[in-house]
């Protein structure tokens, strides 16, 4: 039982990052990465537009649940921010800029999306 649950949330995850995926390379940014990983740090989706690189978490839900955007815990930011440092020191150059946003992708039980993307979502520093 619990690992047919596990299954479910791991193909929502997947949604949610696909969905998040094409809502940004719609809103006109280049998608660098996806699931990028070092170690056991990954980071969902690394985007670009001009000189600014974001690091871009996805939390995705079903309605009625936890809304996706308070599900982004202490722990996780710092995780977050040493995988984009470690990003950031294999692409030396890739940007004058960085910050770290997150897409909240709510799925209702019909299957429609509502998405957000938050901009700055978090700092490096905000430990």
């Amino acid at each position: 039982m619990r690992r047919a649950g596990a299954r479910s949330k791991s193909k929502l995850g997947r949604l949610g990052e696909r969905i998040a995926a094409r809502h940004l390379a719609d809103e006109g940014y280049e998608i660098l990465d996806r699931n990028w990983r070092v170690g056991r740090l990954e980071i969902d989706l690394v985007i670009r537009a001009a000189d600014t690189v974001a690091f871009v978490e996805v939390k995705t839900r079903r309605s009625g649940v936890q809304a996706p955007e308070e599900a982004l815990s202490r722990a996780q930011r710092a995780r977050i921010r040493r995988a984009a440092g470690a990003w950031l020191s294999r692409h030396p150059g890739a940007a004058t800029e960085a910050r770290f946003d997150l897409v909240a992708v709510e799925v209702d039980h019909r299957g429609a999306c509502r998405v957000q993307h938050i901009r700055d979502a978090f700092y490096g520093d905000d430990a």
